[in-house]
C-alpha cells in the first residue's frame, strides 16, 4: 500500500495505452485488520497493478456490479476470506464479481483475446492443471474459487486480474454498467434452471425472492421457455415487477410469515408454522394450477422445510445459497415417502456463461438494474446491500464516466426496474 490519498476525480483517467500497463492503480480495498460494516472494511488505495500470469488477462474496469458476496467479505462472516484463493499471497482483498471492461494486456498463451476487445467477466476461476476441468465440471474442480471474493484483484479497481477462459464479448447494446450488472446471478440461475433442473415448457416452477437479483434472471429463463413461474416476493410493487418479466403472478410473502422457519420452535409452534406452510401450498397449487415441478431456492433456513413440502412428488428443490441461514431443518418424510430431489448449484461453468451470455446478446434475457453510483459508491453501495435498504441491482462506474456509455449497437438495454432485492 502507497502511502498516498486517491483522487476519485481521476478514476477514468489511464495514462497508458492498451497493452501497457500503469505502475499504480485506485482500488477499494478489505484488509483483516479492518474487518467490520462495509462503510468501514472498505478503503481506497493506491494499489501496484498486477502483470498477467500464463493464460491471464488484465482488464481495465469501466463498470463493476455489487454482490452480497463482498459484504460477507467485509463483515468477515461466515467466514474470512483470508485462506482462499490468493489472497495468503498478496495479504489484501479486493472485491467485486462482475464487471464490464477493455481487454488492457495479455499473459502468455492467450490467442482468443487482445488488447482493446470489449468483455464481460464471468467470476469462475480453476486451476488448468486439474483433470475436473477438463471433461467433468470446472465447478467440480478442487481448486474452484469464485473470482473477486475467494480470491483478490476482483472488479473494485481500475484494473482487475481474470483467467482468460473467463472473458465473454460485451453485448453491443449494452451499457458499461448494463453490461456490469448482471454475471454472477444470472449465470447462477441459468445453471440451476436449464442445466439442473433441464427447465422445459409448460413446467411449473416458484420462485422465492422473484424481485432480487436471482429471480429476476429466473423469472425471465420461465418466460422464454415456456414455463410457469409464480413469484414469492415481499410487496405489491415487486409483484408487477415479476409479472412485467413474464410470471403469471406473485405471491406477497407477507400474507404468509407465520410459514417462515425462524429456528428453535417448540412443537406446538411448529404446528403452528406447518399450517401456514399448508395454506400457502394450497395458494400456490391455485396459482400454477397444480403443484410447482421446480423450487427455486436461494432463501434457506426461513423458506426451505416449505420448499420442500411444496414441491411435486419427483419434483425438484434446487438451492444455490441460504440466506436465512444455511442450517436447514425440515420433514424428511415429504422427501424420500413422495421421492422429490434436493439439487445443490454453485455458480456456472465458462460454457453455460457463454450460453447465456448470448441470449444477452440477443435481448431474450435483459438485465434488471436499480441504480448506477459513481465509484467513490463502492463502500455506500455494500452498506446499503447490508442494512437491506437497496432495492434491485447496483453497478458502479470506473472507467465510464457516466451512465449509457459503451452501447455500440441498437437494443432494448437493460430493464431499470424500482423494485427488486
Amino acid at each position: 500500500m502507497l502511502p498516498v490519498a486517491v483522487d476519485v476525480s481521476q478514476i477514468a483517467t489511464v495514462e497508458t495505452e492498451p497493452g501497457v500497463l500503469p505502475p499504480t492503480m485506485s482500488a477499494w480495498v478489505i484488509r483483516a485488520e479492518r474487518e467490520g460494516e462495509p462503510v468501514d472494511a472498505f478503503q481506497l488505495e493506491e494499489i501496484e497493478v498486477p502483470e498477467p500470469g500464463a493464460f491471464e488477462v488484465i482488464v481495465r474496469v469501466m463498470a463493476a456490479g455489487v454482490n452480497f458476496n463482498n459484504v460477507w467479505a467485509a463483515l468477515g462472516e461466515p467466514v474470512g476470506v483470508w485462506r482462499y484463493g490468493d489472497h495468503p499471497q498478496w495479504g489484501h482483498h479486493i472485491g467485486g464479481s462482475d464487471a464490464s471492461g477493455v481487454v488492457w494486456k495479455v499473459g502468455e498463451g492467450v490467442t482468443r483475446w487482445r488488447p482493446g476487445d470489449e468483455v464481460v467477466i464471468h467470476c469462475n476461476q480453476a486451476s488448468y492443471e486439474d483433470p475436473e476441468v477438463h471433461g467433468l465440471d470446472p465447478l467440480a474442480a478442487p481448486s474452484q474459487r469464485i473470482w473477486g471474493y475467494e480470491t483478490t484483484w476482483g472488479s473494485f479497481a481500475q484494473f482487475c486480474k481474470v483467467q482468460a477462459q473467463q472473458l465473454l464479448r460485451k453485448p453491443a447494446s449494452l451499457a458499461w454498467e448494463e453490461a456490469a450488472s448482471y454475471g454472477l446471478t444470472y449465470f447462477t440461475a441459468y445453471r440451476m434452471l436449464i442445466d439442473r433442473c433441464e427447465l422445459q415448457a409448460g413446467h411449473r416452477v416458484l420462485i422465492w425472492g422473484a424481485a432480487g437479483g436471482l429471480g429476476v434472471f429466473a423469472t425471465q429463463l420461465c418466460a422464454l421457455t415456456g414455463a410457469d413461474a409464480l413469484g414469492v416476493v415481499s410487496s405489491d410493487e415487486k409483484g408487477a415487477l415479476v409479472e412485467r418479466l413474464g410470471a403469471v403472478g406473485y405471491i406477497n410473502r407477507g400474507d404468509y410469515e407465520g410459514m417462515m422457519r425462524r429456528g428453535g420452535e417448540t412443537a406446538d409452534e411448529e404446528l403452528v408454522r406447518f399450517k401456514e406452510s399448508r395454506r400457502f401450498c394450497k395458494e400456490v397449487e391455485r396459482r400454477l394450477g397444480g403443484p410447482p415441478d421446480i423450487v427455486f431456492e436461494h432463501v434457506g433456513q426461513a423458506t426451505f422445510p416449505t420448499s420442500v413440502l411444496v414441491v411435486k412428488p419427483m419434483g425438484k428443490v434446487v438451492i444455490c445459497g441460504a440466506t436465512s441461514g444455511y442450517q436447514l431443518d425440515f420433514d424428511v418424510r415429504y422427501l424420500w415417502m413422495r421421492q422429490k430431489q434436493i439439487v445443490g448449484s454453485h455458480f456456472a461453468n465458462a460454457w453455460e456463461a457463454t450460453k447465456a451470455n448470448e441470449l444477452i446478446e440477443a435481448s431474450k434475457i435483459r438485465p434488471v438494474l436499480w441504480q448506477t453510483m459513481g465509484f467513490d459508491g463502492v463502500a455506500k453501495a455494500h452498506q446499503l446491500l447490508r442494512d437491506n435498504q437497496h432495492l434491485g441491482k447496483i453497478a458502479i462506474l470506473v472507467g465510464a464516466t457516466a451512465p449509457g456509455q459503451g452501447r455500440t449497437a441498437e437494443g432494448p438495454g437493460a430493464i431499470h426496474a424500482q423494485a427488486g432485492a
